[in-house]
């Protein structure tokens, strides 16, 4: 179905045809010399070419109506189609933080005896993972936070979940600093939230950390979540143990020393959410699970018409037709060549 985004502006069309009807006025006021009147004026009435400049007319007219017909928006409205959605709006905070690039991570199916030496980091572990979980959340609002010194907004609640994806894979540690600011994260999260509906909000938080930064305290924000009925899922992620080569041979050491799981627990408990701990790529994958049965997308029907903008049409043709206008004014010199005596002369006309 073909529409106009603007319609009472086609109203402007007869506008040339009003003004031109209008009474002239004689002023003796000084005006503006124009250098060029004489060519211009020479689009008018003239009793010698009178056809040739009522085409002119008509064709300032197209001009005319070809730029009101693009400002009015013209549009094409396809068959209406049923859009899956659902009412969960759910915020996602990453901890980005220098601790982040520990590497005792090791790629989905495979064992330590088959990837010695060759672990990668914390961060590219989430992006695998939490990039997949984002992926299947169809029809559900996602946002993304990511923080470390100061928590960041990387994208708003939205239902594209594959632009979501592709800032949480373009995520680099050291982007926000070095520290941990789980409470100013979640507290950034919480204002995103504020204004969905009740029931429907839900903060997936992931850290590897304790909060060593920022100006809010984690439980200050929890206990601001649970009034405002937000539940905060708290996921704690590093290995437990890694082992290292030393002059005097392997070495373990515990990676996530520094990992502060009381307070993520707390955190869920008081909002009535729940706390997970991951120390694999494999017990991440299957928090995903865990998290898409406890909240799982209650699919709905939104009716939508897609819509194609139609406006660079008629604008394109005045645009092409106002520079076949113009060539007239451009004055170009001929020249003809013919020989004399059997040299070549240039002549102009």
């Amino acid at each position: 179905m073909f529409e106009f985004g603007w319609l009472w502006l086609l109203a402007l069309l007869p506008a040339p045809l009003l003004i031109r009807a209008l009474p002239a006025r004689q002023q003796n006021d000084a005006a503006l010399r124009v250098p060029f009147f004489n060519q211009v004026h020479s689009i008018g009435p003239s009793t010698h070419t009178r056809g040739k400049n009522i085409a002119n007319y008509g064709l300032l007219w197209l001009i005319w109506a070809l730029c009101v017909i693009a400002a009015a928006d013209p549009r094409w409205l396809g068959e209406a189609k049923s859009l899956p959605y659902s009412g969960r709006d759910l915020m996602l905070a990453v901890d980005i933080s220098k601790s982040m690039d520990e590497k005792d991570m090791l790629p989905l199916g495979v064992t330590s005896m088959q990837f010695q030496n060759r672990s990668y980091d914390r961060l590219d572990a989430v992006k695998a993972v939490i990039g997949n979980f984002t992926e299947h959340r169809q029809g559900d609002r996602l946002g993304l936070i990511l923080f470390a010194d100061k928590a960041y907004l990387q994208a708003p609640l939205t239902y594209d979940t594959a632009t979501v994806n592709q800032l949480l894979q373009e995520a680099q540690i050291g982007f926000a600093g070095a520290a941990t600011a789980i409470g100013d994260a979640l507290g950034l999260a919480i204002k995103r939230l504020k204004d969905r509906p009740e029931g429907s909000r839900r903060i997936i938080l992931l850290s590897d950390g304790a909060n060593t930064a920022g100006q809010t305290e984690p439980m200050d924000a929890a206990q601001k979540a649970r009034d405002m009925g937000v539940k905060i899922y708290t996921i704690g992620f590093g290995a437990d143990e890694q082992i290292v080569q030393t002059i005097r041979g392997p070495r373990r050491y515990n990676p996530s020393r520094d990992l502060d799981e009381h307070t993520l627990q707390e955190i869920a408990k008081v909002t009535g959410g729940q706390y997970f701990r991951a120390r694999t790529t494999e017990e991440l994958e299957l928090i995903h699970q865990r998290l898409d049965a406890l909240e799982p997308i209650e699919l709905d029907e939104l009716k939508v018409r897609p819509s194609k903008r139609l406006f660079f049409w008629p604008l394109g043709l005045a645009l092409f037709i106002t520079g076949l206008l113009a060539l007239r004014f451009i004055p170009f010199s001929r020249k003809s060549s013919h020989t004399h005596n059997g040299t070549f002369v240039d002549t102009k006309s």
